[in-house]
Formats: structure tokens, C-alpha cells, sequence
């Protein structure tokens, strides 16, 4: 059985986005294959795409390590967010699909029903699925992969806190259906803006201690000999 790079590449991601291999420590092939079970192969192949994603730097002498991103990395990286999802939006009005619609309009129904029940456990979860499925409605593969790689990179380097006020996020996530619904590529860009710079003022940077537990691993069962 041959795990495909990509799903080695994906778990290794998100064991560095869960800070269980800390900033600057080195990842051997070796020691990588033997803890998902592969061959050194697709663990090579990993590492290759995210020393080209920004996760994995090479050093000499010492081989792959996890990246060290400076502060001001990781201030771009909300910048950059914060350009792109007003264009995906605004792309979403001319693009998206009706079942896109259909998906936005049930995850806002979500968040507030949650919200009026005071059980706003998986509100930061719903919220990453909004925002995924707004890039999706985008249309542009390019601008998706981007916004889905910046999605990793925030969260390997900043912890975000509950908005203070939930109700009013996902207000601002109704309007931006509303306005992607009706077609006003305009309105949608200016409330994506808008929801993008009050939202990042409950990100901060991570510490060494910021460390979650890891859920992830290299899924077997449905790959093929």
C-alpha cells in the first residue's frame, strides 16, 4: 500500500499547525515515516511542498526544520487575508452557485441559532466553514488555494479569541450572504472588508506554550493499493 504524499503532507501540516513539532525543531524523513506509518518517499515529497507552502525551511548541516516566521510574517499574513477574502467575496456575487448559496445561508442560520441558545461551542468552527465555503463560491482556483493556505498559516501562528459580541459577527456574515446573493459584487467586497478588519482584532500571536492536542493522522482505510 503507497500512502499518497498529500496525505502525509496534510498530516504533517497540521501537527505543525498544532504545535506539536515546535518552531526551528528538525524533521528527519526517517523519524517522520515511522510516526505515520510510511515510507520515507511520500515523506520526502511532504516536506518539499511545505518548505513551498512556508512551514518547512531547509538549513545546512541540519536538513528540514519547522519555519521560525518573524512578527512581521505574521502581521502580512492578516494583511494579505484581509485583500483576499473582499475579492473572493466580491467574486462570490458574480460566481457563486445556488448550492453555494444554500450552504452560506445554512451555516449563518447555524451561528445565530447557536448563538440564541447560548451554545457557542463550535461557533469558531462554523466560522472557518463559512469562510471556506465564501472562497469556494469565489470560483478562482487560485485565490481558493491561497486563502486556504494563509487559513493554516493564521492559525499555526495566532490564537483567536470569541468575538465580544457573536451576534454582530454573524450579523456581518448574514449581510455578506445577502449581498453575494444578490448579485452586488461591490457591497460584498466593502462587508467582507469591513467584517475582515473588526474580526482580526481577536487574533494574537502564538507562544510556546500555545499548544493543542493533535487529532490528526495519516488516513489509510480508503487508499488504494
Amino acid at each position: 500500500m503507497r500512502i499518497p504524499a498529500q496525505s502525509v503532507c496534510t498530516a504533517i501540516r497540521d501537527d505543525i499547525v498544532a504545535g506539536l513539532f515546535a518552531r526551528g525543531s528538525r524533521l528527519t524523513e526517517e523519524v517522520l515515516a515511522r510516526r505515520y506509518g510510511v515510507s520515507r518517499v511520500p515523506v520526502r515529497e511532504a516536506l518539499r511542498t511545505l518548505e513551498s507552502e512556508g512551514f518547512v525551511t531547509t538549513r545546512r548541516h541540519a536538513g528540514a526544520c519547522v519555519a521560525e516566521p518573524t512578527e512581521q510574517e505574521a502581521a502580512d499574513l492578516l494583511e494579505l487575508r484581509a485583500m483576499l477574502e473582499p475579492l473572493a467575496a466580491s467574486r462570490a456575487a458574480a460566481r457563486r452557485t445556488e448550492a453555494h448559496l444554500k450552504v452560506l445561508r445554512g451555516l449563518v442560520r447555524l451561528g445565530q441559532d447557536r448563538i440564541r441558545r447560548a451554545q457557542g461551542e463550535d461557533l469558531r468552527s462554523l466560522g472557518v466553514w463559512f469562510h471556506e465555503t465564501l472562497a469556494q463560491s469565489s470560483g478562482s482556483p487560485g485565490l481558493i488555494a491561497l486563502l486556504t493556505q494563509l487559513r493554516h498559516k493564521i492559525a499555526w501562528m495566532y490564537v483567536v479569541e470569541q468575538p465580544a459580541l457573536p451576534a454582530e459577527c454573524w450579523a456581518e456574515h448574514g449581510a455578506i450572504v445577502d449581498a453575494v446573493a444578490r448579485g452586488d459584487a461591490e457591497r460584498a467586497r466593502v462587508l467582507t472588508a469591513h467584517h475582515a478588519e473588526r474580526a482580526f482584532s481577536a487574533y494574537r500571536l502564538r507562544g510556546p506554550v500555545d499548544v493543542r492536542t493533535s487529532q490528526h493522522a495519516v488516513n489509510t482505510a480508503s487508499v488504494r493499493a
